[in-house]
């Protein structure tokens, strides 16, 4: 069995059980890096493609800035797989949402850092306090692209960027709509960090680090 099974089998696993930092920001109410507020987004939309994979055949997205250090992963651990992570990462890029928008702090803990749960737990009982709910459901990931890697010692850091749509209504405590929209959704571009030691057993990649792309 391959130590590479990442994060797409360790979500998936987690996802069963139960279904950084993040930031004050003007958007669909995504974690990012600094503390988090709700602006409005919209809701349903016919496309459901929120776990696209790469398709058969065609090669992960990789900024060619990104390739030396993917060279120096591969070379400290040759079962490194981009492919396979890049459809890991899409998995916890939803998982991760969904966890943080329905408040379920004890998913969070297990697919996130301390410092980045701390800042998502912040963030949901300021929610929670205000009573607003959040009814924000991700729409598509449009792309998934390698930005950067790096090792530190046995430490591997890779940094992704999600471009998705995502739609999203905040409802106050007897679900009317306080901000938001029914009919459209957002598009939205993240970087988001994940890590792990390639020496450890575990083939769990954390996520350490969200900000908005620029």
């Amino acid at each position: 069995m391959e130590t590479i099974i990442i994060l797409a089998l360790v979500f998936f696993f987690v996802g069963l059980r139960l279904y950084s930092v993040l930031g004050k920001r003007t958007g669909h109410e995504q974690p990012i890096v600094k503390a988090v507020e709700t602006k409005p987004a919209a809701a349903a939309l016919p496309r459901t493609t929120g776990d696209a994979k790469p398709e058969a055949g065609t090669e992960p997205v990789i900024e060619p800035h990104a390739r030396d250090g993917l060279r120096t992963l591969v070379a400290a651990d040759p079962q490194f797989d981009a492919g396979r992570f890049l459809e890991g990462a899409q998995s916890a890029y939803r998982m991760i949402l969904e966890a943080y928008w329905a408040g379920d702090e004890d998913a969070l803990a297990r697919l996130v850092d301390e410092d980045v749960r701390a800042a998502f737990v912040e963030a949901i009982a300021d929610r929670r306090a205000a009573g607003h709910v959040l009814d924000n459901r991700l729409v598509s990931i449009e792309r998934a692209m390698i930005d950067a890697v790096r090792m530190d010692g046995q430490t591997a850091t890779i940094v992704v960027r999600f471009d998705a749509d995502i739609a999203a209504v905040t409802r106050d405590a007897d679900g009317v709509v306080i901000a938001g929209s029914v009919s459209d959704a957002v598009a939205t571009h993240d970087v988001w960090t994940f890590a792990r030691n390639v020496r450890a057993n575990d083939p769990n990649w954390i996520l350490i680090e969200t900000d908005e792309a620029a």
